[in-house]
């Protein structure tokens, strides 16, 4: 299948050579020109045979908006968006009622996998009406882990990226659970090898996850994540899953919580965003800043 990739940086451009491995056609396009395949956008579109499908990995917000703004003018009836940023879900029905008029297919996708997603694939939730998300399902297929899981067409237009909202606000708790408890573990003396301790959970346990393994390989390259600021940065999408809630009238005292304590990050050097930054740097290469010495 041949399509479109717009916003080549760490998850876009993995992706643009997994799909390649898998067979795919990508033509590419990104702002720094030592990424792309194409010059423009425009070029990008006239590569493409029609029906044309473009996935858009910017960032979520003006950059996305921008993105479509610009493709609603390029492609024809018939073509797809496909936005596989961490929009919110909102935004996706205005995009496809935007495109819709111009009778252009909207789906939203929601991409788990981080750095990682080029060898171990990438978790995929996505929204659309089920003709087009259909047409799409070599793509899919191809961005996706081996094996039957990994893939889910969530709903309508929309679900994909509140389903991954969901995701995040849950991995927002799990990492704080390990932040409080390496913390705790650090804290007191009768424990002397915490890193070891954290390594032991990674079998034979109602606690072990990839995160727990990635909670071990930061504590292997940093012993006692002394090299790391307490400080975490938030995505927003914790912060939409507990507007969620609200509208919702769902408790999420869990997701909540961690999302308050990435903002008490803000404050002082807080020795559980260590781990918490560090967890982030490990599955989503999302930059770390250094302990001030």
């Amino acid at each position: 299948m041949e399509i479109g990739l717009v916003g080549l940086g760490k998850m876009g451009g993995n992706m643009r050579e997994r799909l390649r491995n898998a067979g795919h056609t990508v033509v590419g396009y990104d702002t720094n020109p030592e990424r792309a395949d194409v010059d423009s956008l425009v070029e990008l579109v006239d590569r493409l045979e029609r029906p044309r499908a473009v996935w858009v990995m910017v960032p979520a917000g003006g950059a996305t908006q921008h993105v479509i703004d610009q493709l609603a003018t390029l492609l024809k009836p018939g073509d797809t968006v496909i936005d596989g940023g961490n929009s919110r879900w909102t935004d996706d029905e205005k995009h496809a009622e935007e495109l819709g008029k111009r009778g252009i297919n909207f789906v939203d996708a929601g991409v788990s996998g981080g750095v990682w997603g080029l060898k171990n694939g990438y978790a995929l939730m996505v929204g659309g009406d089920k003709e087009t998300v259909d047409d799409l399902k070599p793509i899919f297929d191809a961005l996706k882990p081996d094996g039957p899981y990994g893939y889910v067409h969530a709903g309508k237009v929309g679900a994909g990226h509140f389903s991954k909202m969901v995701h995040n606000g849950i991995e927002y708790a799990m990492m704080q659970a390990y932040a409080e408890g390496w913390e705790l573990l650090e804290k007191v003396d009768s424990v002397d090898n915490v890193r070891e301790v954290f390594r032991s959970w990674q079998e034979g346990t109602v606690i072990r996850s990839w995160l727990l393994d990635l909670a071990v390989n930061a504590l292997d390259e940093d012993h006692h994540l002394e090299k790391l600021r307490g400080y975490a940065d938030d995505s927003g999408e914790g912060r939409w899953t507990v507007e969620a809630a609200i509208d919702n009238a769902v408790p999420l005292p869990a997701i909540t919580a961690s999302l308050f304590a990435r903002f008490a990050s803000r404050q002082d050097d807080s020795p559980q965003m260590k781990m918490i930054a560090a967890l982030r740097n490990q599955f989503g290469g999302h930059a770390v800043e250094s302990a001030k010495k």
